[in-house]
């Protein structure tokens, strides 16, 4: 058992800490149902671009890329250069017109909301089914993010799974519990800044403890030419699967929500700079942790025991190695913030969901705003409760859900975001065909493997086809719903005059 006077141990403390007296902050900033889930709309482009980023890369940004780029070498890089070309489509395409979308619906809170008001659904047939999709594929995404913050705090501290996973989901319930959407993001915006530093810092220190970058490639090309080669035991069907992770980021709730509560228009163009340059130098620091780790600890077999065990731990152990216990214990609180950051995202879109999509529309139709916000906050602690049994067995594959839930949200979503935004003949019939079918054929294409191909592809390809067939099956959409589309246009149209 690791002493409580360590100085890693008191950085986390710290920082906890921190995350807390923010969930305070914003609690005392929420008023309204609107401010615990979107903030008010009124987050600037710096915030939006790091709350965006920092909750999508959850601990595989810190342990899950470093270790198969350790593992493998750069044929496993795809995977990062697959998601910088899909968020960056995603702001391209996306975030501005769903801002400005989502405000004409009716002021929509959520992406059900946004289906339901965007095509007129009376019968809230979309909100059901998009609002059953987000339960089912998130609270398994989440207890994944339990079951990440288990291992770190088993890792770290010695402590036994069980009181490790109720820590760790506890002190992130705790802050989206007490302050909302608006503490999620800032405190998603100080954990951004935690994992930037950190994903810079260690693999310079790695590659000045080899001598230097290309001493360092040559080390590792010494070990093992192949690890240099980006196509290494790789087809063609192997790279597409890999770069087709991209395509999940038009489906993905938790992201799309933080594009819907920027401040306005013309924060979208300078947020999705500033987030891209976050995302690229992020992903290129932990291909550079998992790659020059391999020169590292071959270097150092004395040092290596804790990867050999677990390649995961590369950034771990190499920060420990490296820098003196304080700055090691700030650099490993960036792993907890990696998890902390997605799991809050993940809970407080499941607990929106429930509170707009559910309740507010089928039971409490005149529910006062103090009532949401607090029945929000119930659903938060009903959520995590879930989470953490589901969690609760340490030999649960939980995590290898997180591929799945990725994928499940790509093709059920991702194609009604685009059409729904982009195409104006759209259909709430296709809209529905569209989620359905993305939805199945991942769930169908997940338990028979064919071709290896990742089920992201077939999902999305087969439900941009049943959108597109079963809207021109139809009649037309009514007249207001293309009013409110042609409405949009002309203000995005207006903002790049």
């Amino acid at each position: 058992m690791v002493s409580i006077n360590t100085p890693i141990t008191i950085m986390f403390v710290i920082y906890i800490l921190a995350m807390l007296v923010i969930g305070w902050l914003g609690y005392r900033s929420t008023a309204n149902l609107s401010d615990y889930i979107l903030g008010g709309r009124r987050l600037g482009s710096f915030v939006t671009a790091l709350a965006a980023g920092a909750s999508d890369m959850s601990g595989w940004l810190l342990m899950g890329l470093p270790g198969a780029i350790y593992l493998s070498g750069l044929s496993e890089a795809w995977i990062a250069i697959g998601l910088i070309i899909g968020a960056y489509l995603n702001w391209r395409f996306v975030a501005a017109r769903l801002r400005v979308y989502t405000e004409k619906t009716s002021d929509a809170l959520t992406l059900p909301d946004f289906f339901s008001n965007r095509f007129n659904d009376s019968s809230n047939l979309l909100r059901i089914v998009s609002a059953i999709v987000i339960l089912i594929f998130f609270t398994i995404y989440a207890a994944s993010g339990v079951v990440a913050g288990a291992r770190l705090f088993e890792s770290m501290f010695g402590m036994s799974y069980v009181p490790a996973m109720w820590l760790g989901a506890f002190c992130t319930m705790a802050y989206v519990f007490i302050g909302g959407f608006l503490a999620v993001s800032w405190t998603d915006t100080i954990q951004a800044s935690l994992m930037f530093t950190a994903l810079v810092l260690v693999p310079v220190m790695i590659v000045f403890s080899l001598g230097g970058v290309g001493d360092s490639i040559a080390a590792v090309e010494a070990i093992d030419p192949s690890r240099l080669d980006f196509i290494a035991n790789l087809d063609t069907i192997a790279i597409i699967s890999l770069l087709a992770w991209g395509l999940g980021y038009f489906g993905q709730p938790h992201i799309l929500v933080r594009f819907m509560a920027a401040e306005s228009l013309q924060t979208i163009p300078h947020a999705r700079r500033i987030s891209m340059t976050w995302m690229i130098l992020c992903l290129a620091g932990a291909v550079a942790v998992g790659f020059f780790g391999i020169a590292y600890f071959a270097a150092h077999p004395d040092q290596a025991a804790g990867v050999t065990e677990n390649a995961e731990r590369v950034f771990i152990e190499a920060s420990l190695f490296l820098f003196w216990p304080l700055i090691a214990g700030v650099l490993l609180a960036a792993v907890l913030a990696a998890v902390m950051s997605t799991l809050s995202a993940q809970l407080l879109v499941c607990s929106s969901s429930l509170t707009q999509d559910i309740y507010k529309t089928f039971f409490r139709k005149n529910a006062s705003q103090p009532e949401l916000v607090w029945f929000g906050r119930a659903m938060v602690f009903m959520i995590a409760l879930i989470a953490i049994w589901l969690a609760s067995d340490p030999n649960s594959k939980v995590l290898g859900m997180v591929s799945y839930a990725w994928a499940g949200f790509g093709a059920a979503f991702g194609p009604v975001v685009l059409f729904s935004l982009l195409w104006r003949p759209m259909t709430r019939n296709g809209a529905l065909a569209g989620m359905i079918i993305g939805a199945v054929t991942v769930l169908v294409w997940k338990q028979f493997g064919w071709l290896s191909l990742y089920e992201i592809v077939p999902g999305f390809v087969l439900a941009s086809i049943a959108i597109y067939v079963v809207s021109k099956m139809g009649a037309s959409p009514e007249a207001d719903v293309l009013s409110t589309f042609d409405s949009v246009q002309d203000d995005l149209r207006g903002q790049h005059q």
